[in-house]
């Protein structure tokens, strides 16, 4: 999984990187299948922001957390995006593996 960090009016430190990291690690474990992050780290007077845009097979993620404190932002991010890779990942998961024609639908009487 490629990873990137981008602060807006925010300098990056090596805390929040790996605070970061660590936290977009935990999607992973979950779900391999990510080709690309993009984490996006901003300040605007009295609220934290983070976004992160997940590219997977298909589809693109992308969620967005606002709070008081930065970490705060981030780990509420972490739990938004967990929680849609997950959901991604049932819906891909369920699918029919046959084809409609193929499979065996009850005979109509």
């Amino acid at each position: 999984m490629n990873l990137s960090i981008t602060g807006r009016h925010l300098e990056v430190t090596p805390a929040i990187r790996e605070y970061v990291m660590n936290k977009m690690a935990r999607v992973s474990r979950h779900f391999d299948n990510v080709i690309d992050t993009q984490v996006i780290l901003s300040i605007d007077r009295l609220k934290h922001n983070a976004e992160v845009t997940m590219r997977l097979r298909g589809k693109d993620i992308h969620c967005e957390a606002v709070d008081e404190n930065l970490y705060a932002a981030i780990d509420l991010l972490a739990d938004k995006i967990d929680r849609q890779v997950i959901k991604y990942k049932t819906k891909v998961q369920n699918h029919a593996h046959e084809p409609v024609k193929r499979q065996d639908l009850p005979a109509a009487e």
